[in-house]
């Protein structure tokens, strides 16, 4: 089938047929000719004494783009995949190798993605600070996790801090209210001295194990049930005999004595009701409405002097542990582990009037 070359009428096309001796072929450039593909390509179309629109009528290629093509103006050509068509299709409209073409098209412009070659020769050496760089990062990124880390156990560790209640808190920040001081002390303005907080106190530490009821006689007679029966039976008998209990001796009467500070009402707004902690506990003073007016861990010894106040409510942990005292001398013990203050105190006995005086026998 006869070429298509359009309206070039004077091309001169080397036939399918003619070997490399042809005399045209062996005289016109090939595509290594010149200092690139454009190069090789113009000479070859001036050597068959073509014009650009010719090769433009020839392969339906703007006469622009072989213009851009010949000078190697890359940035002027439509994509890459499409430039490379076109040097095939010139080549081989001036009957060149058009495989050849293209491959010398992509050794003049080498595409611009692809990755460049590792230099040939050249010894590769690493910074020898880098790594001296990396081991300090890592030390210091240890440190600070193991820094994090005893943090956080010595914070587990310790105890909580001892607050104070919201409603002793309150009654702290209250106007008005009486002022608490140790061994009875005090002033009018409404301050109240704080002492610092107390350690924690006996009762809160942990309790002894449970010990089942038995066990341990059933362990010393041979887990015989008969044994165990025979030695409970006997204990009772023995604190049967033994009796109650007598516990501490409360001698009615007994004055007072300070044997520890003395907290509460000064001594001129008392009501003449004390009382005194024979061993430590706790002590809550509040009135009526909730509001404390007195709270602490009393040691032995330490007292609480009332004031006049109306309504008082004592609160303890032991009742058997605080001792009342009215006018001065021991009159019982805390009733139970609530009591009103009012309840407690007891009024003076009147004064007996002396008998008159006898009249003398006439």
């Amino acid at each position: 089938m006869p070429l298509d070359t359009g309206r070039v009428s004077h091309l001169q096309l080397v036939a399918d047929g003619e070997g490399e001796n042809a005399p045209m072929a062996a005289q016109q450039p090939s595509v290594d000719h010149g200092a690139d593909i454009g190069s090789a390509l113009r000479a070859a179309r001036a050597f068959r004494g073509l014009t650009l629109q010719d090769v433009a009528d020839a392969t339906r290629i703007r006469q622009s783009y072989i213009e851009a093509l010949e000078a190697l103006r890359l940035d002027e050509l439509p994509s890459r995949p499409f430039t490379i068509g076109y040097v095939k299709s010139y080549a081989k409209v001036l009957g060149l190798d058009g495989d050849a073409a293209v491959a010398r098209f992509k050794l003049d412009a080498p595409e611009d993605s692809e990755p460049l070659r590792a230099p040939v020769g050249v010894r590769h050496e690493r910074d020898p600070r880098l790594g001296l760089i990396l081991a300090l990062g890592v030390l210091v990124v240890a440190a600070i996790v193991l820094w994090n880390v005893a943090q956080r156990a010595i914070a587990k560790d310790t105890p909580p801090a001892l607050v104070a209640p919201a409603q002793a808190t309150a009654a702290v920040a209250a106007p008005g209210a009486v002022a608490m001081g140790g061994g009875g002390g005090g002033g009018g303005d409404g301050t109240v001295p704080l002492g610092a907080p107390l350690p924690a106190p006996v009762e809160s530490t942990t309790p002894e194990p449970y010990k089942t009821p038995g066990l341990e006689d059933a362990a010393a007679n041979g887990g015989s049930a008969d044994a165990v029966s025979a030695a409970s039976k006997a204990r009772a008998a023995e604190a049967a005999k033994a009796g109650p209990d007598p516990g501490p001796v409360l001698n009615v009467g007994a004055p007072f004595r300070a044997k520890g500070a003395v907290y509460g009402a000064a001594q001129a707004e008392a009501s003449g009701l004390i009382l005194q902690a024979r061993k430590p506990g706790s002590l809550t003073v509040h009135d009526a409405a909730g509001a404390i007016y007195f709270t602490r861990w009393m040691a032995a010894g330490e007292a609480f002097r009332a004031p006049r106040n109306a309504g008082l409510v004592a609160e303890v942990s032991d009742p058997s542990v605080f001792e009342v005292y009215n006018g001065g001398v021991l009159t019982s013990r805390m009733p139970s582990a609530t009591a009103a203050l009012g309840k407690l105190t007891v009024a003076p006995a009147a004064p007996v009037a002396a008998p008159p005086p006898a009249k003398p026998q006439g």
